[in-house]
């Protein structure tokens, strides 16, 4: 528990620098009182507990996959931080220590008893149903431990513990990379006494019900695609037109952006049904522009007009004035910054696992970076302690100073790409993002005037 405490507000700093944004919709239902169950899909393993608990105040327990305990340095890791381990019959039948049914049944029983403590002590068990993490905007099928842990807990009180489940839809927009947003859509509290007749006449048909309930939850607060193919399309879309197809977006919430996924998710399927054939020639007119952007090194925002940045005096002004204070960034923090992916995807090529390492690694390199370059600078150069602090409190500055302005640079020097492109090129993609728009714009109203049944 003290590894908890400790470790806690270090990650909530490191989520909020890995992060551009970490959004909560209804955050009151993550902080109201014990004993409390949270349930969340699961798209980016070790990520995922942690941008929901830092933001709830009491510790949690986390159930984890056995898997992750075997490793001596990570199985220790996760014992302090108050991680419980549950055992997949997938797991448990491989390896060396492969388990018989038994001994299963029995370590599971172990692992909920644990669960069970923790509930009747007012506490916060979180557990994720779907039992693996996998990479995708889907809901696998929720197995049905959490359902059970629960009416367990409330069984062996008569149904009066008060115990609350909690469904956390949590929606990456963009999983594995730097500085991309995080939303958590929190769903109204489930009583699980409700269930109490149920549980009385057969406990596994209370346990399907309330598995059912926990997934409508989930399904109503998430993105979730069908098919490859759309979730590729989709993020196409959204990632590219996304400002055209939502221009009223509110600037102070990511709500927005999720219905937006949403709906894009929602007109493909109608498509796919009514209008297969609109749909195919979006697709391949987007295609095609993609990859003559990606083969020229431009993205869209180079031939929107309404993104232009300003090209008056003061903006040359500021690109030059800030050339030192860039250099200066660059080098305090370039290696801390690239060790993190470097090391990410030497290590795995999983995407669910990149953003998890890329946050732990960087917990690492940032700190160990500054306090190298502390030491060398007291040692070198200031011989004086309040300067050195002074130096140390510049370099997360400068680092987030030298992102901001490097994006701002390569976005000019793309604009410049754009004017030196061939009169037939550039043609060539203003047409190309032309038909691709009046196509968008088409799909839209199509998809208004569609008749809607009840």
């Amino acid at each position: 528990m003290l590894f908890y405490t400790i470790m806690k507000p270090l990650v909530r700093v490191g989520l909020r620098v890995f992060f551009r944004r970490l959004e909560v919709r209804h955050r009151e239902r993550l902080r109201q009182p014990g004993p409390l169950m949270l349930c969340s899909n699961h798209p980016n393993t070790l990520m995922d507990p942690l941008v929901t608990a830092v933001h709830r105040r009491q510790p949690i327990a986390f159930l984890a996959k056995s898997t992750f305990f075997k490793n001596p340095i990570l199985g220790a890791i996760m014992r302090s931080g108050n991680c419980i381990p549950i055992f997949r019959r997938q797991d448990a039948e491989t390896g060396a220590e492969a388990l018989s049914a038994a001994q299963l049944a029995a370590s599971n029983e172990a692992s909920f008893g644990r669960c069970y403590d923790y509930l009747e002590g007012g506490g916060t068990v979180m557990i994720f149903p779907e039992g693996t993490s996998v990479s995708e905007r889907r809901l696998r099928p929720l197995k049905t431990g959490a359902a059970r842990i629960a009416l367990g807990t409330e069984a062996r009180h008569n149904f009066q513990l008060g115990l609350k489940i909690v469904c956390v839809g949590t929606n990456y927009f963009d999983p594995s990379r730097f500085r991309s947003d995080v939303f958590l859509n929190v769903a109204p509290p489930i009583e699980v006494s409700d269930y109490a007749a149920r549980y009385q006449q057969d406990p596994d048909v209370a346990a399907d019900e309330l598995t059912e309930e926990i997934r409508r939850r989930l399904t109503r607060r998430l993105v979730i695609s069908r098919a490859a193919e759309d979730e590729q399309l989709a993020q196409q879309v959204e990632r590219t037109f996304g400002d055209h197809l939502n221009p009223d977006d509110d600037p102070t919430t990511l709500y927005d952006n999720f219905q937006l996924s949403r709906t894009l998710l929602d007109a493909l399927a109608w498509f796919e049904q009514h209008d297969a054939g609109r749909l195919t020639a979006l697709r391949t007119a987007l295609s095609e522009y993609l990859a003559n952007l990606q083969h020229q090194r431009l993205d869209d925002d180079d031939f929107d007009q309404s993104q232009r940045p300003g090209t008056g005096l003061a903006d040359y002004l500021y690109l030059t004035a800030g050339l030192p204070v860039w250099t200066y960034g660059l080098i305090t923090n370039y290696l801390p910054y690239k060790l993190p992916a470097e090391v990410a995807h030497r290590a795995t090529r999983e995407t669910e696992f990149i953003a998890g390492i890329m946050l732990g690694v960087g917990m690492l390199t940032f700190p160990l970076a500054y306090a190298l370059e502390a030491a060398a600078v007291q040692h070198w150069l200031t011989h004086d302690w309040r300067l050195t602090l002074l130096f140390v409190s510049s370099l997360p500055i400068a680092g987030f100073y030298a992102l901001g302005y490097w994006q701002t640079l390569s976005a000019r020097l793309r604009r410049l790409r754009v004017r030196r492109l061939p009169g037939t090129t550039r043609s060539l993609l203003q047409a190309q993002r032309t038909t691709v728009l009046r196509l968008l714009d088409e799909a839209r109203e199509a998809y208004a005037q569609r008749p809607v049944t009840r």
